[in-house]
């Protein structure tokens, strides 16, 4: 595969005379191809006036641009059509900088348009309220405000440093009215944490991994910087970095769908693809759904269909598009050791050094976890509530006033309650399957795709512990036709509300992780929660249901056929069966518990417990003959489930499960809490995967550079991170 790479690598431009974005070449998505795909959703985002957004105002000026046959409305965006925008960042409440970002691509992108479809008063708010803005948690708050703004996340970072950045590029000799700073002082700042965070992320991936909702807040500010950004090594190595992410959405992408495992996402974004944040950017550049655009003002597909310096490597659209069948590995993220025990002295007394802390144990990659320099990387992990990590939360949080904001809020209470620092420490280690639940840490996720259907599974990750937004795991045949299990928080709410759940609640996250192993189209999932119900100010931290439970929507599937322990399901060539060691059956929770227009009872019950074991294979017409030969060879399998109520480890609660599944396509599995992950006696590894691992490329843990090539078109990519080469090419 490589041969004919390294030799057209020879002959590639050194990265001097590469333009911003890198080489646009034969290896990128053919203009004739995509014209058509952009067209028709500039079409779609203009069927309509959103005023109020920056979005709709940037469709309908490009959309003129690009179509002679169409003109925007003139003056459509009046001088008052974005004030509560304004007035919103002007407050400074959460997700302002979602907002800014739309608003400067607009102002940079348009605010020459040869027709005034924003009136100029509308271009000269927003330039005041870029100015006035604030971009950074260490600059100065107005007085009377209270800064509410979640910088913390690692696409709010990488957003807050990219209007950082442009807004002093484009204003660099101006004094900022909020900050005193001039504009030179703040691109100077942003731009050293830009280059951290690239790199960061190149090297250890993304904390909120396979996020089918902020992996849209990650691509609209890389893409943002290759358009706008006038330094090259900034716009190459952001452009280097969209592809990388670009490459995970194609290689999950399944007729449409961004069909994974998931270390962030929420109710409305889960149970169906259409509702996903990600959907549009999927259906523009993948051009795989059967479905039509659901969003007008859809930020990806808005930004990426007026793109005019990125073009998508062909690698990526193949990668996205192949109906061969292949394995994805992956390992994201850092680990952290919720885990470790409290230091003690030598009459076995907890350390409490001079600042009342309990030092913490040593880091992970020498990330020092007092170090503010390392904030960005702990609390993107959130790993707030973790105990090697609270010093500086708490050190953080007094020197900058950050109790007073409402996203800190609801941790006063357990603050005061626990009364130092020390203490909280102390019951943060001692509750850590529950404490740290909105933590992302280092996770190995592991995809199976085929034409028929896609699996894949966050392998052995934080088992029994609470996760406020966690996907374990996901089998997925169509945008709408997808299962998964979860171990609710809460019940189903008495609401109309779809998107109304909580976190985690009875879909949004997970009360307790399973410990989850899938080779190829077979997946086993155990459930053991390791903590219970606590008292107090601890109750909303640790409640959960006593039962564990499957999305399995039969509106959205051919057939469905419930059988004893399992549950078969059939959408076109597609089978999924679906067993419950605890007896499963569909509840109707009655007409005051939203449902999405679905008729059918979509939720799988299985009461008793929240301990269980419930066992995924996956099969289809070409692998497994009918959908009846199907059903009859899973029922034939031999299941044997054993709980383990004795020999538990200290510290642990069981009971455990013992698993053993004879596969009708994979031979006998075995799995169990603490045991190898087993495939026909083999032991199959479920941690320490490379950085990614696929048929078009592999990147070991760690490296930064990245070698790929389309083995069915010999599309090629090429990235030399530290020496800002990116080479798209094609080698035929």
């Amino acid at each position: 595969m490589l041969g004919g790479l390294l030799l057209a690598l020879v002959a590639a431009p050194a990265c001097d005379q590469l333009p911003p974005g890198g080489l646009v070449g034969p290896g990128t998505l053919d203009e004739a191809e995509f014209a058509p795909r952009r067209q028709a959703f500039l079409e779609h985002a203009t069927g309509a006036l959103a005023t109020g957004s920056p979005l709709s105002a940037i469709a309908h000026m490009e959309r003129e641009l690009r179509d002679p046959g169409y003109q925007a409305p003139e003056g459509a965006f009046g001088a008052d059509a974005w004030d509560a925008i304004f007035t919103k960042i002007s407050t400074f409440e959460d997700t302002s900088d979602f907002d800014v970002l739309y608003l400067i691509n607009a102002l940079l992108g348009y605010r020459d348009h040869p027709r005034a479809v924003v009136v100029p008063e509308l271009w000269q708010k927003t330039e005041d309220a870029i100015l006035a803005f604030k971009f950074w948690y260490t600059q100065p708050t107005p007085p009377g405000i209270v800064d509410d703004m979640w910088y913390w996340s690692e696409n709010h970072q990488i957003i807050f440093h990219t209007l950082e950045y442009l807004a002093g590029q484009t204003w660099p000799d101006r004094t900022f009215t909020t900050t005193g700073m001039t504009g030179e002082e703040h691109r100077a700042h942003a731009r050293e944490r830009i280059l951290w965070w690239l790199d960061h992320k190149a090297r250890f991936g993304f904390d909120e991994w396979h996020s089918n909702v902020y992996y849209q807040k990650d691509v609209t500010p890389l893409l943002t910087l290759v358009e706008h950004a006038d330094e090259p090594e900034i716009a190459t190595r952001a452009a280097m970095l969209l592809d990388r992410v670009l490459l995970d959405l194609a290689l999950h992408n399944f007729r449409g769908a961004f069909a994974a495992t998931r270390g962030r996402t929420y109710k409305k974004d889960k149970m169906t693809s259409l509702h996903d944040d990600t959907y549009g950017l999927q259906k523009l550049l993948f051009d795989e759904s059967p479905y039509p655009y659901e969003s007008r003002t859809d930020a990806g597909a808005v930004l990426f269909a007026r793109a005019k310096k990125y073009a998508l490597p062909k690698l990526i659209e193949n990668a996205g598009r192949s109906e061969t069948p292949f394995v994805d590995r992956e390992r994201m993220g850092i680990p952290i050791d919720e885990f470790a025990e409290l230091p003690r002295d030598e009459d076995g007394n907890v350390v409490i050094d001079e600042t009342g802390a309990i030092p913490p144990p040593p880091a992970p990659y020498g990330f020092d976890y007092r170090d503010e320099a390392n904030l960005p990387i702990y609390w993107a992990m959130s790993a707030l509530t973790t105990w090697p990590v609270l010093p500086m939360v708490f050190e953080v949080a007094d020197k900058y006033s950050l109790w007073d904001s409402e996203l800190f809020q609801p941790y006063v209470e357990i603050r005061d309650a626990v009364g130092s620092l020390a203490f909280a420490q102390i019951a943060a280690q001692a509750l850590p399957h529950a404490a740290s639940s909105p933590l992302n840490e280092e996770v190995n996720t592991y995809t199976y795709r085929t034409a028929d259907y896609l699996m894949s599974t966050a392998q052995d990750h934080r088992k029994g512990s609470r996760g406020n937004q966690y996907h374990s795991w996901q089998a997925t045949f169509d945008p709408n036709a997808l299962v998964f299990t979860t171990h609710p928080g809460t019940a189903p709410r008495q609401t109309l509300d779809w998107s109304d759940d909580g976190e985690p609640g009875s879909w949004t996250g997970t009360a307790s992780q399973p410990r989850s192993a899938q080779h190829e189209n077979v997946g086993i999932h155990l459930y053991a929660p390791q903590y219970t119900v606590a008292p107090g100010v601890f109750r909303p931290l640790t409640r959960y249901e006593p039962y564990t439970h499957a999305y399995f929507p039969q509106d959205h599937f051919d057939e469905v056929v419930r059988d004893g322990h399992w549950t078969f399901g059939r959408f076109g060539d597609g089978y999924i069966a679906l067993y419950s060691w605890r007896l499963a059956e569909f509840v109707d929770h009655g007409p005051n518990v939203a449902t999405n227009g679905m008729l059918q009872p979509f939720d799988l019950v299985a009461p008793g417990g929240p301990d269980n074991v419930w066992i995924v294979e996956l099969g289809s017409l070409s692998e497994s003959g009918s959908f009846a030969a199907f059903q009859v060879a899973v029922r034939n399998a031999a299941v044997s489930v054993t709980p383990v109520t004795t020999d538990i480890p200290r510290g642990s609660r069981g009971p455990f499960f013992e698993v053993r599944y004879e596969s009708p396509s994979q031979g006998a599995l075995e799995f169990s809490w603490t045991g190898p992950f087993l495939v026909d006696g083999a032991p199959v590894a479920l941690t320490d995967y490379p950085r990614m691992d696929n048929p078009w490329t592999r990147i070991e843990h760690l490296d930064l550079d990245l070698t790929a090539q389309d083995p069915e078109t010999g599309a090629a990519l090429y990235h030399r991170f530290e020496k800002g080469q990116r080479v798209v090419f094609d080698v035929r």
